[in-house]
């Protein structure tokens, strides 16, 4: 047996006056997922516990079996094990965007213009953030990523450094609130501020700008942790698995539960991914021997924060007709499979963040007919009925681990 697992995420949304009522889901075309789903157990699942933050870090540790209330520590450590980083003890991770904020001279009065800095390149990032790097004070260390996504390294005994706000949460809203605490996080909030200073004579924000682009002209720290550990994915379901994805945190993911983690050339994270690498890279991951592949894909939930509502719909589409049909006709040439289609969580654009309620899931078996919905959608999933108050249960149901 083969097990798919196709991780949409954020696509799940509210209904949109443009689209006439229908959610991005309703409105997409997706022959290959609305194929499936008339076969398939369908229904609801709650991806983030109660009193966490809703999150691709917490929602997609669920969907691969792992309950966050015992194993999450935070977002950066799991994008830091990504990148190489050995945590020591008295470190934290903190996720580290490149921004564009407004001009106003006193920082804290400024706007989040753009939490990706216009999805700056992973190219022209990393020389900005290398050359950050070389300015950080002692006790701080600077990793570049990919795109606007970095990882600062902040050695600090403290076990509480106070809140730090996502910069997707307040797009197009005054920072003036959500700055670091001053009393608990006084340096991070120095080092935003002094990159904002600083940043803006780089010479690739000057030829943004003259390109009419917006600049990477401040850092923003959130997302903070300790070191993560988690138990290994094979230990735990008996199955040898790999991760697809074009982001850290998922990838940190698949490394820290001992998953095989593949990277795809043109991987973006974006609508401009390589949608076709990822299937292929896929069906190779099946033959190479893996029992499960987990194929993230990160679009719809850009499109989300952006507002980008055609976008949306689009990202959906692409899916459906570049990764689910390919590798669901793949397998169908290998034998039996089960595959599994979900969000981690919704990105609704009504709000261009990300919320907690529960997302709608499928799961098709090749080798049995379930009870089946007309279509795949928020509103028919939640008609089914079905609904797992844990979605860390989504696994061992796909596995049928208590068949």
């Amino acid at each position: 047996m083969k097990y798919l697992v196709l991780l949409c995420d954020g696509m799940a949304d509210t209904p949109v006056p443009e689209l006439g009522g229908k959610t991005p889901m309703e409105a997409a075309h997706k022959e290959n997922m609305d194929a499936l789903v008339r076969e398939a157990v369908v229904g609801r699942a709650k991806t983030v516990p109660d009193g966490m933050k809703p999150g691709s870090d917490v929602a997609n540790l669920s969907a691969l079996g792992y309950n966050p209330a015992d194993c999450y520590t935070g977002r950066s450590p799991l994008e830091a094990a990504s990148i190489g980083i050995d945590l020591a003890p008295d470190e934290y991770a903190i996720r580290c965007n490149l921004v564009t904020l407004s001009n106003e001279e006193n920082y804290a009065d400024k706007t989040m213009v753009d939490y990706c800095a216009g999805d700056i390149s992973t190219e022209e990032a990393t020389e900005i953030v290398n050359w950050l790097a070389e300015r950080m004070p002692e006790g701080v260390r600077l990793y570049p990523g990919v795109s606007y996504r970095h990882c600062l390294v902040w050695k600090n005994p403290a076990e509480d450094i106070g809140e730090l706000t996502p910069p997707h949460d307040i797009s197009e809203q005054k920072i003036t609130t959500h700055l670091p605490d001053p009393e608990k996080a006084g340096l991070l909030l120095r080092l935003m501020e002094e990159s904002n200073r600083i940043l803006m004579e780089h010479p690739i924000n000057k030829a943004r700008v003259a390109a009419g682009k917006h600049p990477a002209n401040s850092i923003w720290l959130w997302g903070q942790g300790r070191k993560a550990a988690l138990q290994n994915f094979t230990e735990k379901t008996g199955l040898r698995g790999a991760v697809i994805s074009a982001v850290d945190l998922i990838k940190g993911i698949g490394i820290l539960s001992g998953m095989e983690v593949i990277d795809v050339p043109g991987a973006t994270g974006y609508i401009d991914t390589n949608f076709e690498g990822k299937a292929e890279a896929a069906i190779q991951a099946f033959k190479d021997g893996n029992d499960l592949v987990y194929v993230h894909v990160e679009a719809p939930d850009e499109c989300g924060h952006r507002g980008e509502i055609a976008n949306k719909v689009h990202a959906i589409e692409l899916i459906d007709e570049k990764i689910l049909g390919p590798v669901e006709q793949a397998l169908a040439e290998m034998g039996e499979y089960r595959i599994m289609v979900l969000p981690d969580h919704p990105t609704p654009l009504a709000i261009r963040t990300h919320s907690s309620e529960p997302v709608p899931f499928m799961i098709y078996d090749s080798e049995m007919a379930g009870p089946g919905a007309s279509v795949f959608s928020e509103k028919a999933a939640a008609e089914t009925g079905l609904y797992l108050p844990q979605a860390s249960q989504l696994m061992d149901l796909l596995i049928g681990k208590d068949e």
